[in-house]
């Protein structure tokens, strides 16, 4: 009797349309990263610069990379105008959806490239732990650096905290 409630269950959702409230976490995702090319469309037009939107997601967020022409200027120096230009576009999700983003904006590769530097040193400092068995403070961070070298050290088998107060806020690679 129970098997055929269940698939009595089964065919009675099969034939309900999905509306906006079961749509998935990737769709949802995905128009987040529409709304952001969208938005960095009309940037990438007021400031008369060339460059392709490409729009993706990754894991748990929406990701838009500009790519092509010279950006150099829309990362600024350290990345810090392709941070507030992240905090921008987010804002633009979210005066569109009514929920806060957490959308990752990369430009010119500067994000990626950062990434695997940043997986580099988190590769070292494990080494260095190890070898010593003492606790390795690094120097400050952004919040996406320190998340990119908290993942490495996890994934190496160690764990990691970050410490201080901003802008002063870095990440300790502690023994096993």
């Amino acid at each position: 009797m129970t098997d055929q409630t269940t698939s009595e269950t089964e065919d009675s959702t099969q034939d309900q349309p999905l509306d906006e409230a079961t749509d998935s976490p990737i769709d949802d995702l995905e128009n987040q990263s529409e709304i952001a090319a969208d938005y960095l469309e009309e940037l990438l037009d007021i400031a008369d610069l060339d460059g392709d939107l490409d729009m993706d997601v990754e894991g748990d967020r929406a990701s838009v990379s500009i790519v092509g022409g010279d950006l150099d200027q829309l990362v600024g120096r350290n990345g810090e105008v392709l941070e507030a230009l992240q905090e921008l576009t987010r804002l633009a999700v979210y005066r569109e959806t009514g929920e806060r983003s957490r959308l990752m904006l990369d430009i010119g590769g500067f994000r990626a490239n950062k990434r695997s530097r940043l997986e580099r040193l988190a590769a070292q400092t494990v080494a260095e732990v190890r070898e010593s068995g003492e606790p390795k403070a690094l120097d400050p961070m952004t919040p996406f650096e320190r998340k990119v070298v908290h993942d490495a050290v996890a994934a190496a088998g160690l764990r990691s905290e970050s410490d201080g107060v901003e802008p002063r806020r870095h990440v300790v690679v502690l023994p096993a």
